[in-house]
């Protein structure tokens, strides 16, 4: 969307609450919201029923909507039926069910397969569908696959989440819109649904940049908040007194308010994101990168230890053992 200079408020909903643009970026205090035409929407077809996608599904289903689940995996298949959820074998079964379509995959590639494959979107000849991707994907695919749909009627959004298993399953995800105005707007009761926080960044494409680039830091700050933390230690200082000073000053972030507490501290790891999911992220924020000719010194250090920390810790470790690696001690803890 065009830049808006200031900030102003629109009324939605027959209730006048409102949506807030700033600053050309779109936040929308998802909770304030109401969930409007919701009968627009129809019945919701989930593709990828991993935690994420389960999460969506479980919070779906409990704000009133109708939704099919479609997984390769005959678990998380009975995990979705247990919660709600009608079970399709096929993916044509969904989308001729389904007006909305949401996708909740590993990586681009997987997206491309169900959209643009054999049996995918694109080969059915049906009324048009709107898609969510939610997946963590490529810029780039994004628009080509948009250019594909669009040509058959079909409304592409990307709103790639952050917010983990705990955030799906609470309707509380931070989610970031790629999609022009009216297609959002049409796509806001689902995602309203699902979403806690949620920021048009851009058109179809911006959300995945976004996203990219929120994991990009995620990767480089665990790293910095691990040094940050030998380095207190070696001077005598606790972590414990460390997170609380550095959590009253600007030196704090996400990984000293929220990971380092509910994570690390107490040897959790249980976040529910896994080192193989990082290292994919960080690896599409590289490729990104050299593909628009942007250099980050920092952050290609960062990635460096991320791709070489595959000698260490296992793809399905959770993400935050990456505090665990201390390169003076070849990865002991």
């Amino acid at each position: 969307m065009g830049k808006i200079k200031k900030s102003y408020r629109i009324a939605f909903g027959r209730d006048r609450k409102t949506w807030v643009f700033t600053g050309g970026a779109v936040l929308f205090e998802t909770k304030e919201a109401l969930i409007v035409n919701s009968s627009e929407t129809g019945t919701i077809g989930v593709v990828g029923l991993g935690n994420m996608g389960l999460g969506m599904v479980r919070t779906l289903l409990r704000d009133g909507f109708s939704v099919i689940g479609f997984d390769l995996s005959a678990e998380r298949q009975a995990e979705a039926a247990g919660a709600g959820a009608t079970i399709v074998g096929k993916l044509p079964e969904l989308f001729e069910a389904c007006q909305t379509i949401i996708l909740s995959l590993p990586t681009a590639a997987h997206v491309r397969s169900v959209l643009t494959g054999a049996d995918g979107l694109a080969s059915r000849d049906i009324d048009p569908r709107l898609v969510i991707d939610t997946t963590t994907s490529e810029p780039d695919v994004t628009r080509e696959l948009d250019g594909v749909l669009r040509q058959l009627g079909h409304i592409l959004i990307d709103a790639p989440v952050s917010g983990g298993p705990a955030g799906a399953n609470s309707g509380q995800l931070t989610m970031m819109i790629g999609g022009a105005d009216a297609d959002v707007a049409r796509a806001m009761p689902v995602l309203n649904a699902l979403g806690g926080k949620i920021t048009h960044v851009g058109p179809v494409g911006a959300g995945h940049a976004v996203k990219i680039v929120n994991n990009m830091l995620v990767a480089s700050h665990l790293l910095t908040m691990s040094e940050a933390v030998r380095l207190a230690n070696a001077a005598g200082v606790t972590t414990d007194n460390l997170i609380t000073a550095l959590n009253a000053g600007s030196g704090r972030s996400a990984i000293s308010e929220v990971n380092y507490p509910k994570w690390v501290m107490n040897g959790a790891f249980d976040s529910g994101f896994t080192m193989g999911l990082m290292r994919k992220d960080v690896r599409l924020a590289m490729a990104l990168a050299q593909d628009k000719g942007v250099a980050l010194p920092v952050s290609a250090m960062a990635g460096k230890i991320w791709a070489e920390s595959a000698e260490l810790l296992a793809d399905d470790a959770d993400f935050n053992r990456i505090t665990e690696i201390d390169p003076a001690k070849a990865g002991a803890k």
